[in-house]
């Protein structure tokens, strides 16, 4: 990295397009040996505008390939939000030979003269494995006649029922779709009046399911929900477990009654997972937009605006009775990390000694503990700053807390401590901590607690320590790690 671009606060190790704006993640797919990421882009300006969809691939969810826009704003409107696809048996009748891409995509239309605008759901195929995209001649194939707010559809094929399923957000519930072709699309349902947060406009549903310990398989819908300036939370992501028969969504009980957050920090936003993983895999995969609507547009970086979060695997597991979605960094990471340091059995002002010598922009740091004393690292550290990541034992909630983070004066919600309560599953708690030029992410207790924030501190802050309510408690282990972009093995 330069030092322009060590300046520029972009991350080593999440992406980001080489210049311009970035948001939502769009039509995520498996396809022949590649994952693909598509992006809300604006490519002509750093500020949100005039939106297309952005293209990245990549072999292994770490190291990302930047491709020409796949799709670009048309006489139907700009292209906001979607998904993509594998149409294993043309049922869509776009391919002569073998399966194909189709991303099924929201056409934004913005009425001229009027404050209104008219959303609606599209196609486009690919028979080149996503390198170059024609869009459907029969375009727009779903429309409503009421919601304004009618977009971000995520389709799948739903085996029991033999059918592609649609949802689609439509301003404070979601609907449920149902084609056998993806041209044609028949309402099956609508969920969300009553149930969950509305604090803001619902965006950016998905619907999947997932193995649980002890109860079969369950099904997973997330929905983000958009900044309300009444909430100094701005945007976020819930989600609900249920069952799903091909046409409803029937929430469980817990979801009935209380909202339930996929993470506590403020910059884990529109989130949704990736199409057509390979049986013989079996993961769920995911990846959000690592920035929050409050400020978005206002972001410290310098020719370029937003980032994607690790990619995550999420799955359900059950605490006390509880099921619950919990997310740890993909497994592909591990042979990107080089030891930097390794401590066992250390107290922690001894870990703090040692921790006096390392230096880094970019690190994960894997830490186990007592849970029954509070302890906490600070990151990026220096001239004056400091990133707070830890667990408070009195209040049992783990928190990262920015408030002398770095350049934070960009808003006034942007400084702050972010907290999340945890039940631990044991005596011991781990903390998993992804540090990067301008993010921390907390993964705590095999990831049953989230925690994405946005961090801006001068590249020359790069110290790191731990602190404890009592330094001569001990630290069970205590890893530091670097990363290598050449996937270098763990020394």
């Amino acid at each position: 990295m330069t030092n322009t671009e060590q300046q520029n606060y972009r991350n080593a190790y999440h992406f980001s397009p080489q210049k311009n704006w970035m948001n939502d993640p769009n039509g995520m797919v498996y396809f022949n040996g590649e994952y693909h990421l598509f992006y809300q882009h604006h490519p002509f300006g750093t500020t949100w505008g005039p939106m297309h969809w952005g293209h990245a691939v990549s072999k292994d969810l770490v190291s990302w390939e930047e491709l020409p826009i796949a799709l670009a704003p048309d006489e139907h409107g700009t292209i906001f939000s979607g998904s993509a696809v594998v149409d294993w048996n043309n049922s869509s009748g776009f391919f002569d030979e073998g399966p194909g891409l189709v991303a099924i995509f929201t056409h934004h239309h913005d009425v001229p003269g009027a404050q209104q605008m008219i959303q609606y759901q599209s196609l486009a195929y690919s028979k080149d494995e996503g390198r170059t995209w024609t869009k459907y001649e029969g375009n727009p194939v779903l429309s409503h006649d009421s919601y304004v707010d009618f977009r971000d559809p995520k389709v799948f094929w739903h085996e029991p029922s033999s059918q592609w399923v649609m949802i689609v957000a439509c301003g404070q519930t979601v609907c449920l779709y149902r084609s056998s072709n993806l041209k044609e699309w028949v309402f099956a349902s609508e969920f969300g009046e009553g149930i969950g947060c509305h604090d803001g406009v619902w965006e950016c549903p998905d619907l999947f399911p997932l193995a649980a310990e002890g109860s079969g398989v369950r099904w997973v819908m997330l929905v983000s929900i958009g900044d309300d300036p009444a909430y100094v939370e701005g945007s976020r992501t819930q989600y609900f477990i249920g069952d799903f028969d091909g046409t409803t969504f029937m929430p469980d009980e817990r979801s009935k009654g209380e909202v339930r957050w996929l993470d506590y920090g403020r910059d884990n936003y529109a989130g949704v997972s990736w199409s057509d993983i390979p049986a013989a895999d079996g993961r769920r995969l995911f990846i959000g937009w690592m920035s929050n609507w409050k400020y978005a547009n206002l972001t410290p970086t310098d020719g370029w605006r937003g980032a994607m979060t690790l990619v995550r695997e999420l799955k359900l597991e059950t605490l006390e009775d509880e099921v619950t979605v919990t997310q740890q960094p993909v497994r592909e990471w591990e042979a990107h990390r080089i030891g930097v340091l390794s401590l066992h059995g250390v107290a922690v002002e001894e870990a703090a000694a040692r921790l006096a010598a390392v230096r880094l922009e970019s690190c994960e740091i894997l830490v186990r503990f007592d849970a029954a004393f509070s302890l906490g690292l600070k990151v990026r550290t220096g001239l004056g700053q400091e990133t707070l990541v830890g667990w408070d034992a009195g209040s049992a909630e783990v928190y990262v807390d920015r408030s002398r983070s770095g350049q934070a004066d960009f808003h006034k919600d942007f400084p702050g401590k972010h907290s999340a309560s945890l039940k631990t599953s044991g005596s011991m708690l781990e903390m998993r901590i992804f540090v990067d030029r301008s993010s921390v992410e907390l993964f705590a207790d095999r990831g049953q607690a989230v925690i994405t924030d946005l961090i801006y501190p001068d590249p020359a802050s790069t110290g790191l320590t731990v602190f404890a309510d009592d330094g001569r408690k001990v630290i069970e282990s205590l890893h530091v790690y670097e990363f290598s972009s050449s996937g270098s093995q763990l020394k």
